[in-house]
């Protein structure tokens, strides 16, 4: 979970980037209350919402949900959960159409391309082949973990988004990465250096298919037989 405050309001990142940390929906309910209670802006930001378990029905993005209070305001990058970075997509939700219109009134007329724009035109079509893809990367998610679990070199912590954040040990976070890359074509995220982490040895691992996280831990139990 991240929150980052600013004066009158909240930013909550759920699934939290990089841990993956995931705040269920009933809690999320009574967060609104609160924030509801005490008059302040509660922003949540839900871009890995959907690869969590349930998080399909787990998104704020609802009618119902932010009529519950006008300072509630919903974002979410589709480039993220859709894995289309190219074409820099997000949007905005709020029952707050004053706040709306602001942003409406701040953003340029043309503000998405034509291929976002046809994108948004298709998405719908396929929600079903959208749902199985986020039930098949959890399925792929608890397999990776429970690996990189047996691998001497990573603890893995659990995750609800698409990737996996892991402690290193037995050589420094920055070597392990240098390696993935150089020996193995593997790209991964060093944390040690992102605030919050004080230098420690992290890496933020991305899930992907069968085949290529097969690689992936494959080459962490070469190496791991290289350093002990």
């Amino acid at each position: 979970m991240k929150l980052a405050q600013e004066n009158d309001g909240v930013i909550l990142i759920n699934p939290d980037n990089p841990s993956g940390n995931f705040i269920p929906y009933k809690d999320l309910l009574e967060l609104i209350n609160w924030f509801k209670a005490n008059k302040k802006t509660f922003i949540v930001d839900e871009s890995f919402v959907d690869f969590a378990e349930n998080g399909l029905d787990s998104t704020l993005m609802k009618e119902e949900i932010l009529n519950l209070y006008s300072g509630l305001i919903v974002i979410k990058s589709i480039s993220k959960s859709y894995g289309v970075p190219g074409i820099r997509l997000g949007v905005i939700a709020s029952s707050n159409t004053e706040l709306i219109s602001l942003i409406k009134k701040s953003i340029p007329v043309w503000n998405i391309n034509s291929l976002g724009e046809f994108f948004f035109q298709i998405i719908g079509k396929y929600e079903k082949v959208y749902a199985s893809a986020c039930k098949q990367i959890i399925t792929e998610r608890n397999s990776l973990f429970d690996a990189l679990s047996k691998n001497k070199l990573l603890t893995p912590i659990k995750s609800q988004a698409n990737y996996i954040l892991c402690k290193v040990s037995l050589i420094s976070s920055k070597e392990l990465i240098e390696i993935l890359c150089t020996e193995y074509n593997i790209l991964a995220k060093d944390c040690a250096e992102k605030k919050g982490f004080d230098n420690q040895p992290y890496i933020r691992l991305a899930v992907r298919d069968s085949v290529d996280n097969q690689h992936l831990i494959d080459s962490l139990l070469e190496i791991e037989s290289k350093v002990k």
